[in-house]
């Protein structure tokens, strides 16, 4: 039996593809094996969105080849998409194919020849219109899935390569998003993260649906408890939604709300479509509907032309929002961006400085949101024994917690009070 190792590097969305690829794999005979393992085909799911998601892509394509110099080792994604030649000259490449096709990549592998060097499947994706079918039927024991319902973004944010490597939006039919829940269900998850390149964006190519819309439909499905989203945007934060929201009890009071700066000059030169003032509106209403909801986000730091005043306007506006927490980045040029391209590039250690400042008010709220939890009992779904009985799970507003048990809570929902937190994470005790 031929084995093969598919593996994401970046997003949830890669990570959703790459599963649904060696599904693909299986069903053909192939036996599913770890990137760590001697495999006959390794399909490696690149990522682009900084410099550094390049070269770590680099980096396993080689390590991959030394493990089986004559395996196939196919190159898919956001990397390969939009420099394929780069990629096809890298030792070891056969097959580079993008973000279109992969649901074709079992017949483009099976079909290539080794004397034929390497092939280069990659096609315009710009123009794309339609949500190309790729979905996972059978999965691993876990507790959370991740349901790719959109591929595409057409926001064209200033610093980002996505657009290009995406292409336009396109929604996933809503009959499918069901069925595969539905799926989900039977086989026991109990938690379902809807994912995207640009979730905020689900339904505007159809016409016919909403964003909220399929959260309704989604929440109708049995077996499902808890409902999440990778990430949304502010402008998506309407009354309506919000109220929406605390109207379907499974919908999980966390939200990944895009922040990216907190200085208006710095999101207007990003192209973002949204001020401080209109993130300040969703983070009210989110917190009017969901009393205990977390909001978390992304922070990039040492932006083209940010200056000393930008940045500590970002910084208090972060402390305004209180964050549970911020995924902070220091800005990395991506070649073929507008911000790239500018002149006024900070000095690394600038960034870095920025950096470090701004992880440390993340860790003072990420404290004070957790320390507000002490002493309450909260419904943790349970994912795994971490060892000596010992079990993690999270609540609804995405607190990790650890707590004791004999007995196997693995995907288990159960009353927890939290009695303690450290390094951002709450330890609990199971309600009798």
């Amino acid at each position: 039996m031929k084995k093969i190792a598919s593996y994401a590097l970046g997003c949830k969305v890669n990570q959703y593809e790459s599963e649904a690829i060696a599904e693909l794999f299986a069903e053909k005979g192939y036996e599913v094996v770890s990137v760590d393992d001697e495999a006959d085909v390794y399909i490696i799911n690149t990522c682009t969105v900084t410099n550094f998601g390049d070269k770590k892509s680099r980096q396993l394509i080689r390590k991959v080849k030394r493990q089986n110099e004559n395996a196939i080792v196919a190159v898919v994604g956001c990397y390969a998409q939009t420099a394929p030649e780069e990629l096809a000259a890298v030792h070891g490449v056969n097959l580079v194919i993008g973000t279109k096709d992969k649901s074709k990549i079992v017949e483009l592998v099976e079909d290539y020849q080794a004397e034929q060097g390497v092939q280069n499947y990659v096609t315009d994706i710009m123009h794309e219109r339609v949500f190309e079918p790729l979905e996972i039927k059978k999965l691993a024991n876990r507790t959370r899935a991740y349901l790719k319902i959109q591929d595409g973004c057409s926001q064209f944010c200033s610093y980002c390569i996505i657009p290009y490597a995406r292409g336009p939006i396109r929604s996933r039919q809503p009959e499918d998003v069901i069925a595969e829940v539905k799926r989900l269900a039977e086989n026991g998850f109990k938690e379902v993260v809807l994912t995207g390149i640009h979730v905020a964006s689900y339904g505007k190519d159809l016409k016919t649906i909403t964003l909220t819309d399929i959260i309704r439909q989604v929440h109708e499905v049995e077996g499902i408890e808890r409902i999440r989203f990778s990430s949304i945007e502010p402008n998506v934060v309407t009354e309506e939604f919000a109220a929406a929201m605390a109207e379907l009890p499974k919908v999980c009071d966390h939200f990944h709300l895009s922040l990216q700066s907190g200085c208006d000059k710095t999101l207007k030169e990003m192209n973002r479509k949204y001020d401080t003032e209109k993130y300040r509106q969703a983070a009210a209403l989110l917190r009017k509907y969901l009393p205990d909801v977390a909001i978390t986000t992304d922070i990039i730091v040492g932006f083209p032309g940010e200056t000393e005043e930008d940045y500590q306007a970002s910084r208090a506006f972060a402390e305004e929002i209180g964050f549970s927490k911020i995924h902070v980045f220091p800005y990395s040029p991506k070649k073929g961006t507008p911000a790239a391209a500018r002149k006024d590039q900070l000095q690394n250690a600038v960034k870095q400085a920025r950096s470090h400042d701004l992880i440390t008010v993340n860790d003072r709220m990420t404290d004070a949101f957790l320390q507000k939890h002490v002493g309450k009992v909260m419904p943790v779904l349970f994912e795994r024994c971490v060892g000596d009985d010992v079990y993690e799970g999270h609540t609804t507003n995405y607190m990790k917690v650890h707590a004791r048990s004999t007995k196997d809570l693995s995907n288990v929902i159960a009353d927890t009070k939290i009695l303690s937190v450290a390094e951002e994470m709450a330890f609990g005790e199971v309600e009798a």
